[in-house]
């Protein structure tokens, strides 16, 4: 049986790029570093636009013992762990004590305004974030944010990868 057509009730209106069926390949994955993100991370973008309104998917990739200190989106997003084990905190000061660990296969969902952090404590990981954009991250303490030029060290106020 065909799915549905325009003309078939059935239907919605598509959103930008998900008016035909599609795939893409984990090796044709586009990774690029991101401003909000230590150097060494990585995002690529799937599915629609995280700029705009509407549903987006981006991949997460954060090398082994890079931190990213607490933050939090405005929107929901749904993470779901590829590769490697996914370490999460939740609350405004990051502590390794908060982490929990999550595997490949887990699905984790995260409430917009929640402030939350990540370690990649035992090395790489890969996450998939599915959510309806536009994307946000907003850093607890702006000296965190590398776009106000944070320093890439591992203390308290700082992120990258850590030393100890």
């Amino acid at each position: 049986m065909p799915g549905p057509t325009l003309k078939d009730s059935r239907s919605r209106p598509h959103f930008p790029g998900q008016d035909q069926f599609g795939a893409i390949h984990s090796e044709d994955v586009d990774w690029r570093p991101f401003p909000a993100f230590p150097p060494k991370a990585r995002l690529a973008i799937l599915v629609g636009d995280p700029t705009l309104a509407g549903p987006y998917v981006i991949r997460v990739k954060l090398p082994g013992g890079v931190k990213m200190m607490p933050h939090k989106h405005p929107e929901d997003r749904i993470y779901t762990v590829l590769s490697g084990v996914f370490y999460i905190g939740l609350g405004e000061v990051f502590d390794p004590d908060k982490l929990m660990a999550f595997a490949p296969g887990s699905v984790v969902v995260l409430p917009g305004g929640q402030s939350h952090f990540h370690w990649a404590r035992s090395g790489e990981y890969v996450t998939q974030v599915t959510a309806v954009g536009p994307l946000g991250l907003d850093y607890v303490d702006p000296a965190s944010d590398p776009r106000n030029g944070a320093p890439v060290c591992c203390g308290e106020a700082g992120w990258g990868e850590d030393t100890h």
